[in-house]
């Protein structure tokens, strides 16, 4: 099997990042950045090199199909040069590296188009909400054909104490199943479900990352049970409350009430 070796899991390794801080100026994230690969755990082994070695911001995943992936990053040119360079040569180690492609000024149109834009990562964001598992170590076990999977799914879980985050589908026949937990049960994990897999079927490919930018951790897919969406703040009333108009309540009519006892004193008064 010419993708990541299917006995020893592939853990990417965690370089001093050189990002400087969260804060980017998207204004300037003029270049653009393309790596495709023929996997789902390489795109994102891939992905995360890309992250730690350069300062781009990772607008996420495009999946056509035949077990075709590719990650899209935006920096200035410089960066996203760095990023291609060492995304693709980490692809290349998996032995899943398709193509590159580094463009230092896209047109417009491409960006109304095309899914390549720096705005659509925070939008994807600030939509997706906070999941539980967040900051723990994850692994993707990808398997050709549905069952062994989910029979790798079961091993995983079963063997070391791991979460089942989600799974990914991208064509193919391929199918991954993305476990959270942290890196001692994470790699104990894997390693059953490796075994279980080749028991069932055929095992494509394995990826362990120990710890996660936050860019990345936000462009991988999460099941909707481990999502937390944040409360809704309160309505702010404004200053000056309109009353509540009182509504007005008919009075009932006055009878005339007739007074003897005026009647017989005037009777008495001498003319």
């Amino acid at each position: 099997m010419s993708q990541l070796d299917r006995r020893k899991p592939i853990s990417t390794s965690n370089p001093p990042s050189r990002r400087p801080s969260k804060s980017k100026k998207l204004a300037q994230d003029s270049a653009l950045g393309l790596v495709s690969t023929t996997s789902f755990p390489a795109i994102v082994g891939t992905a995360d090199m890309m992250l730690k070695s350069a300062e781009v911001t990772l607008v996420g995943y495009e999946k056509i199909g035949g077990g075709h992936c590719t990650a899209i990053v935006r920096g200035n040119i410089a960066d996203v040069r760095l990023a291609v360079e060492e995304g693709a040569r980490t692809a290349e180690q998996f032995g899943q590296l398709v193509s590159k492609l580094v463009i230092a000024r896209p047109m417009p149109n491409l960006e109304a188009v095309f899914p390549i834009g720096s705005r659509l990562a925070e939008i994807a964001q600030s939509q997706k909400g906070y999941s539980r598992l967040s900051n723990t170590s994850i692994g993707l076990l990808e398997t050709r054909g549905f069952p062994a999977m989910v029979g790798a799914a079961d091993a995983m879980m079963k063997s070391a104490d791991v979460q089942l985050a989600s799974y990914e589908t991208i064509g193919d026949g391929l199918c991954t199943a993305i476990i959270r937990g942290s890196v001692a049960n994470v790699a104990v994990a894997i390693e059953a479900g490796m075994a279980e897999a080749e028991r069932i079927g055929e095992l494509h490919a394995v990826m362990i990352i120990p710890r996660l930018l936050e860019d990345l951790e936000h462009t991988l897919p999460v099941a909707s049970c481990w999502i937390e969406q944040p409360e809704a703040l309160p309505m702010l009333m404004p200053n000056t409350v309109r009353e509540k108009q009182r509504e007005l309540v008919a009075l009932p009519e006055l009878e005339k009430v007739s007074m003897p006892m005026r009647k017989k004193i005037e009777e008495d008064l001498p003319l």
